[in-house]
């Protein structure tokens, strides 16, 4: 089983200028096809840009480079766009959800309240960050709700595929927004998509990430300390960990 690890989306912020980050998404081997967590923007959104991609590129340094988009880098490891079987959404924001109408055959699986927060009237300033375009095309939805059970002492979700996967609900920077919980070979990865900053990084503001990003970095870093042996990841990774090798298994890693 592989996991691959892309940038979909890069972003670089202009104050301070050496923050550089890319939109990570996770292309898994399953035993129900091919599983893209995230997927960053769309073919279209590079050729007719949205309203947010707009604005982005104001407030951030966005090159915009369409070999970005999930469909090509698909395409460029090997496979078809349409052995994307799945696709597996921390949040329906336009720099997650945005190549959905790419792989159009794909069954796609977000918690229940993200679609009706998608589909509804905007409550919250980060709701302006759904672009209605994206599910033009009618995609089939599994929607997901809290079963009782739980990962790791966090209230998750079993999503019906092999490795074993998990939905974890980390509602804030969205009315639905969920992390992503993986088993794999060498141990348990955990992406935490927009519920953090950049590899959980705590140098911001802790107001300004709560604000934007919801409430629960904290309780993720210490998530983080008390279990070394889960690899975590953030939605908006530094530039530098799409180049950097892999880290060994951490002792006592699971898998």
């Amino acid at each position: 089983m592989t996991i691959h690890f892309l940038n979909c989306f890069t972003c670089n912020a202009r104050v301070p200028s050496d923050l550089r980050t890319g939109t990570l998404c996770l292309l898994i081997e399953s035993d129900r096809g091919l599983v893209l967590v995230d997927t960053g923007l769309g073919r279209e959104d590079y050729v007719h840009k949205t309203a947010m991609v707009r604005i982005f590129q104001l407030v951030t340094v966005v090159p915009l480079d369409p070999r970005e988009a999930a469909v090509r880098q698909v395409t460029g490891l090997g496979y078809h766009p349409g052995d994307v079987r799945h696709i597996v959404l921390t949040h329906m924001h336009f720099d997650h959800c945005g190549g959905l109408p790419d792989f159009p055959q794909a069954r796609v699986h977000v918690h229940r309240r993200e679609l009706e927060a998608f589909e509804g009237c905007p409550r919250r300033w980060t709701d302006l960050a759904y672009v209605r375009r994206h599910v033009a095309h009618r995609p089939e939805f599994a929607l997901y709700e809290h079963t009782g059970e739980g990962w790791f002492g966090l209230e998750a979700i079993r999503l019906p595929f092999e490795p074993e996967m998990w939905l974890v609900p980390l509602f804030g920077h969205t009315r639905g927004h969920c992390g992503v919980a993986v088993k794999g070979e060498s141990g348990w990865l955990f992406h935490v998509g927009d519920a953090a900053p950049a590899d959980l990084d705590d140098s911001l503001p802790a107001w300004l990430v709560r604000f934007v990003l919801g409430p629960h970095a904290p309780r993720l870093r210490a998530f983080r300390a008390a279990h070394p042996e889960i690899r975590m990841t953030t939605g908006h990774m530094p530039s530098c960990f799409f180049s950097a090798p892999p880290p060994a298994p951490a002792a006592g890693a699971l898998g």
